[in-house]
């Protein structure tokens, strides 16, 4: 349970502590247990000290120091094991009523943290399975390449990069940053235009290309942004998918939104020498290329990081 802050106010009103869920326990400090039952500060400091001292509790379990405003040393904190020692111990009504009042809480807050956990949990096992059937397509498109390996050569071999970019996935270490940090050659708009004409007749629709609004220009004016001398997107990986999506998402054409979207993203790499490795092949296959796309448009914007990192992670481990 992450720390949570709750009033608790005698029935009588005479009593009103702010206390702090955290750990699944309820903690108090010295001062609030003074308040709390209403008696000196001697007194509560000797039950604690006996509770400790007669092996009632463990200290080390059942105290901590926190840091709480208007006090320049950490202040001894005890949880509700503590607590409930200390009210047997001064035979308080107000600790019987503090000690229901707790407990019913925890039991609210224990619910609600397990309700929230379990909707984290589908939350990501469905994001899990989004990843997982993207990287299925992804690996169709080096499927081909078995057709040309050696007998010997194992089908593990053939799909690691699948098989590393789902275990990096698993573990949270998808890359967020590209590997090329060097000066974009930024196409221009015309440029662009000129690949929509040119797709123009590999394409029987009489509004391919047509654009809906500014979406499109918008898209090519984003990944060139900065603050200070400082590029929102400071790798040529980060912008071009970048790129890829925001072309996508916009939808800012009447017809071919994700068939531009993917020329334009192979016009950015090819303008900034990209397109292919240093051994000359393709950074990116047809198939791989075509899955990652169908990929951005099937995602939910709450999944937009986590697709962006799988385009980048590509990028990365295809150079």
């Amino acid at each position: 349970m992450e720390s949570q802050i709750e009033i608790y106010a005698a029935n009588d009103n005479s009593v009103e502590i702010v206390v702090q869920f955290e750990s699944d326990t309820v903690w108090l400090n010295q001062e609030q247990l003074v308040a709390l039952f209403q008696r000196d500060q001697s007194v509560i400091s000797r039950h604690i000290k006996n509770i400790f001292k007669e092996g009632e509790l463990e200290e080390k379990s059942n105290m901590q120091k926190m840091h709480i405003a208007n006090s320049d040393k950490p202040v001894a904190f005890y949880n509700l094991d503590v607590i409930i020692s200390v009210g047997y111990r001064v035979k308080s009504k107000q600790g019987t009523q503090f000690r229901q009042w707790a407990t019913k809480r925890l039991k609210e807050l224990l619910v609600q943290g397990y309700s929230l956990n379990e909707k984290r949990l589908a939350q990501k096992e469905q994001e899990i399975k989004i990843l997982k059937n993207g990287i299925q397509i992804l690996a169709r498109s080096v499927g081909k390449a078995i057709e040309n390996q050696e007998n010997n050569t194992s089908f593990l071999e053939t799909f690691a990069k699948g098989l590393t970019l789902l275990d990096d996935y698993d573990h949270e270490r998808l890359d967020t940053k590209g590997l090329t940090k060097k000066q974009a050659i930024y196409p221009t708009l015309s440029d662009y235009q000129m690949v929509l004409k040119s797709m123009l007749q590999d394409f029987d629709s009489d509004v391919f290309g047509i654009e809906k609004d500014g979406g499109f220009k918008s898209a090519i004016a984003q990944i060139e942004k900065g603050f200070d001398n400082q590029d929102f997107y400071p790798t040529l990986e980060e912008k071009a998918t970048t790129l890829l999506y925001l072309i996508v998402k916009n939808h800012a054409f009447v017809d071919g939104n994700k068939r531009i979207a993917a020329a334009c993203f192979l016009k950015f790499l090819e303008q900034n020498k990209m397109l292919y490795t240093n051994e000359y092949k393709l950074i990116i296959s047809n198939d791989t290329l075509a899955s990652l796309t169908l990929f951005i448009a099937s995602s939910k914007a709450e999944e937009m990081e986590t697709v962006k990192k799988l385009v980048i992670s590509v990028l990365n481990r295809n150079k």
